[in-house]
């Protein structure tokens, strides 16, 4: 067991319980030792938590079913919030619950293969400047396609899962990337400690949506690598993904857009500003014309910026005087 990088899984349910079983099998059978397993469950109404401990009673009760891969039973951490505090909130839950050289924060949706943990957690040890990296993530329902290879963003300041829909067989060059998808994403520990913000890797105010986005761009800022593995393949359902924007509650909608004006706000450097409006304004004027036109409600969500405008100007001001210091 010596040298062995301990890694920790972390996974946030809320109305989970028709995936978390699957994705705990696959948890258990990778092929590199999981030393914990944080389940986080965000008030779930459909009994996610209670599957979870059913699921790993039955390991303790059957020692036999766990994989023979295993070399040591990872502990579980149960935490069953009382109420929904939103996905960035409860995963800085769950690293403040563990001290492991890496973490693995997973949807509980995604199956992983049982190499993917090992494969990247051997790409970050070869290179110290990596301090993210995910898989190829397919869809779940059709994997011959993309769901995510990791995040691009473009001079926009768009964000968005790369290949997604495409053919993966066009996906098998690894290499660098902007970020990597919340999805399955491996994190090292030096770089969380790093990159954290008053003790939050996730920013809490961004509740979901566009919170990985903003690690990676920190991440950047602040000197660190992202990695994409194409061998390392998980598989996602994405049930969100492909019900459209009518599927969502306008309050998810009002956060995924408000969020990326926060991301912004808050890891835009002053000297580029000034180009990235000018890129930026086509975009900007089309997009505020239809959400006008089609969706007024979202205007709100400006309420909830003005309402953190402090607390974003200060973590602005943390990041790009530590980008500064970096670069010095």
């Amino acid at each position: 067991m010596k040298n062995i990088k301990t890694v920790s899984v972390h996974i946030v349910t809320y109305n989970s319980a028709d995936d978390i079983t699957d994705c705990l099998i696959a948890v258990l059978a990778q092929d590199h030792p999981v030393e914990q397993i944080v389940v986080v469950d965000n008030a779930s109404a459909d009994g996610s938590a209670a599957k979870v401990s059913e699921f790993y009673r039955s390991i303790e009760e059957a020692p036999h079913t766990t994989p023979s891969t295993h070399l040591f039973k990872p502990k579980l951490i149960l935490i069953e919030n009382k109420a929904n505090t939103g996905f960035a909130p409860a995963h800085n839950q769950a690293i403040a619950a563990t001290d492991t050289d890496y973490v693995l924060v997973l949807n509980p949706d995604l199956v992983l293969a049982e190499d993917y943990v090992s494969r990247l957690v051997a790409q970050m040890e070869n290179n110290p400047l990596i301090g993210s990296a995910t898989g190829k993530l397919l869809l779940k329902a059709d994997p011959s396609l993309v769901d995510s290879t990791g995040l691009r963003m473009n001079k926009a300041r768009r964000a968005f899962d790369r290949g997604a829909g495409e053919p993966a067989a066009d996906w098998m060059e690894s290499g660098a990337v902007f970020g990597v998808s919340g999805a399955a994403a491996l994190y090292s520990r030096r770089m969380i400690k790093d990159i954290s913000v008053d003790g939050e890797f996730f920013d809490g105010d961004f509740f979901a949506y566009k919170e990985d986005v903003d690690v990676a761009w920190r991440a950047q800022l602040l000197g660190w690598q992202a990695y994409f593995d194409a061998e390392a393949i998980g598989y996602h359902e994405r049930g969100w993904k492909t019900a459209g924007r009518s599927g969502k509650s306008m309050f998810i909608r009002r956060i995924s857009y408000i969020n990326r004006y926060k991301m912004i706000y808050k890891n835009e450097p002053s000297r580029t500003l000034p180009l990235t409006l000018i890129r930026a304004l086509p975009y900007e004027l089309a997009a505020h014309a239809y959400m006008l036109l089609k969706e007024p409600g979202l205007i709100k969500a400006w309420a909830s910026f003005k309402a953190q405008r402090t607390e974003l100007k200060r973590k602005r001001r943390y990041v790009q005087e530590k980008a500064a210091c970096k670069r010095n």
